[in-house]
């Protein structure tokens, strides 16, 4: 990979100044890691650069017909030299299998992450410290000029960079969410189990409303009877019951979360009964005031693990238990946290140790 250093990279000073409070999405590295795609060349032209605005065509295809994907990862700071991701290997599957279902051309494992891991080692002096983490960002664009409903024969895979901090607004806290009645986020045989723009463009409106009702984000419900709990626009989400079991809802039309395998995971090894089953929202309200269900929390890359204290909807709103973390969400959380930033023994290998040499 070809490494094109900026001319103007950002002082120490401003630096040290946007990592004090760096938030999530709001502050960029200087790099970016590009590789391009043609159909006659394949993959080429690998570089780290200095990030910068692209230059596409006004009719190029991503603008039109919305051929995108992305995923997210961070890289967490560790001792001494130390800088890991989290099973990036699982993120590179995911993406390439979210190419596939949007008829885009898959990327080599090996080049997925070495274009993560040179852009990593360039802008290393970004990752903050403390509990904060460098955001990943890798996607891929449609570049190819033309009018017409059919794949491109040119794209663009890029992973920018973000220093991150807190997720939700005022740090790891309990969070309300607004279940939604009126949109839904995918069907059977659409591109829900895919990341692309087009599924969080689609969940915006919904997300508003949300947010217009209190809530920090918004739960879907299925297509087909407005009936099952799916996922969140942006995680995935898990109940916890008085008896200790723990359920999530099953993949199919939702985001196959590695942060939600993990934690599936995780639970099986402490003894917890665990089951990928649908599970109704007439039930969700009932067992919340019966007190059967004990805790919810929500999962991703961002967030890591959020508990999830009320819930609120068309007509009415229910606590969840009594609002706070619950001990298996703090326990899944601090297990997972500790392993992802190795203080907890990482007995799968999930640790990808950047080599900085």
């Amino acid at each position: 990979m070809n490494i094109v250093l900026t001319t103007e990279p950002t002082s120490a000073e401003d630096r040290a100044r946007l990592l004090q409070d760096p938030g999530f999405g709001r502050v960029f590295t200087d790099h970016m890691a590009t590789i391009k795609w043609s159909s006659d060349k394949g993959w080429h032209d690998a570089r780290v650069e200095p990030r910068r605005p692209f230059q596409i065509d006004p009719a190029a295809s991503v603008l039109h017909y919305a051929q995108e994907i992305f995923e997210g990862m961070k890289a967490y700071r560790g001792e001494g030299n130390a800088v890991t991701l989290f099973r990036p290997l699982e993120n590179a599957r995911r993406f390439n299998a979210s190419a596939e279902r949007l008829a885009m051309p898959t990327i080599p494992e090996a080049d997925f992450i070495g274009a993560i891991e040179e852009l990593v080692r360039v802008d290393r002096d970004w990752i903050p410290e403390g509990e904060g983490s460098l955001y990943l960002r890798p996607f891929m664009i449609s570049t190819e000029p033309f009018l017409g409903v059919r794949p491109s024969n040119e794209y663009l895979f890029c992973v920018i960079a973000s220093p991150a901090g807190a997720y939700f607004k005022g740090g790891a806290k309990p969070v309300k969410v607004w279940v939604s009645d009126d949109y839904t986020r995918a069907a059977p045989g659409g591109t829900g189990a895919a990341k692309c723009g087009g599924n969080y463009a689609a969940s915006l409106v919904a997300q508003a409303q949300a947010v217009k009702n209190g809530c920090d984000q918004v739960v879907f419900l299925d297509a087909a009877e407005h009936r099952w709990v799916e996922e969140l626009g942006g995680m995935n989400v898990f109940f916890v019951f008085d008896d200790g079991s723990v359920r999530t809802p099953p993949l199919g039309t939702i985001l196959p979360g590695i942060t939600r395998a993990s934690i599936l995971t995780l639970a099986r090894e402490e003894g917890l009964k665990v089951e990928e089953a649908e599970y109704s929202f007439d039930d969700w309200k009932a067992d919340a005031a019966s007190g059967r269900l004990k805790e919810v929390f929500a999962c991703g890359t961002a967030a890591v693990v959020a508990a999830i204290g009320e819930i609120r909807f068309t007509g009415g709103a229910q606590q969840i238990a009594d609002g706070q973390d619950g001990p298996t969400t703090k326990r899944l959380r601090e297990k997972l946290t500790g392993i992802q930033r190795g203080v907890v023994a990482d007995t799968h290998d999930w640790r990808h140790v950047i080599s900085m040499d």
